[in-house]
């Protein structure tokens, strides 16, 4: 095993996973592909510039385009984060939140063309203006141990709050027995930019308590309204200063060079890159 290249253990999780041609010409194995998939998301290099000993460069670009647009690394994901609960180490303590990456030149150009291609269907593919040029914004959903459970990608502006319910929507962990996935967190933290009446009516509606800092407008309009404004939302400081595990997530899935900066032209390879990074962050703790 060399440098940024998939352990045995590692390897033995995600080959059940990967689809497997029945005809047709004998190919590269499967492992050493994959390794270059890692290998340019962990380094941040350019298809083109992938060692020869991954194999022809388009082999591995296309492979992993192809892998991108069935939802293998997704599926894996799952798959993953299915084991994990039947084992009970899941912890439902889901916090969720955003980060904003600079997209590379090379990934500027699709923005503008108002063209879109795979599963995702945006336009935009997730490229946004902001004061830094273009970015993309991330956002994640992970349990109480700093994994992730859900991922959006958005246009940099994107407000957070807007995201607040498609992402924990996207939670879905398969039973590995019968039995519907588990969608439901047990409790939900977030910084103040999730700090909505709104939001908190739709935690309350599907019965998860939540731990949300509230606005300081929010609290001196609650006090001019008098009684009329209603009881303060519960705050316990304690649970909220589990937050830093997701900023912790963060800082791990940013130790891939090519997801701290994008230089994916489309919002579905992207976005496959980031699922891939979050089942090796799994990998590693089970």
């Amino acid at each position: 095993m060399r440098r940024h290249e998939l352990t045995d253990h590692e390897w033995e999780l995600l080959a059940p996973l990967i689809p497997r041609a029945v005809t047709g010409r004998p190919r590269i194995e499967d492992r050493k592909i994959i390794n270059g998939m890692v290998y340019k998301i962990r380094t941040g290099i350019s298809w083109r510039d992938l060692p020869a000993r991954y194999g022809p460069w388009k082999t591995v670009y296309t492979r992993f385009r192809r892998y991108a647009l069935d939802g293998v690394f997704t599926r894996a994901l799952q798959q993953i984060q299915a084991q994990s609960d039947a084992a009970g180490d899941i912890d439902w303590l889901v916090q969720i939140d955003s980060t904003v990456v600079r997209a590379h030149q090379h990934a500027a150009a699709t923005g503008r063309k108002g063209g879109s291609s795979g599963r995702t269907n945006r336009n935009d593919h997730a490229l946004g203006r902001s004061r830094g040029g273009l970015t993309t914004k991330i956002h994640l959903a992970c349990d109480g141990k700093g994994r992730p459970l859900a991922i959006i990608l958005t246009p940099g502006q994107r407000h957070d709050s807007i995201c607040a319910r498609p992402l924990l929507e996207r939670i879905r962990v398969p039973r590995i027995g019968p039995g519907r996935p588990r969608c439901k967190p047990d409790q939900v933290v977030a910084d103040k930019a999730y700090s909505s009446c709104g939001f908190r009516a739709y935690l309350r509606k599907r019965g998860i308590t939540h731990v949300i800092p509230e606005k300081t407008d929010q609290r001196r309009n609650r006090h001019s309204r008098g009684r009329r404004g209603g009881r303060p939302p519960g705050f316990d400081r304690e649970t909220y200063r589990r937050r830093n595990m997701i900023e912790r997530c963060f800082n791990r899935l940013k130790g891939f060079r090519g997801i701290a900066t994008r230089y994916d032209k489309t919002a579905t390879s992207y976005e496959a890159a980031v699922t891939l990074a979050s089942f090796l962050l799994w990998a590693k703790s089970v």
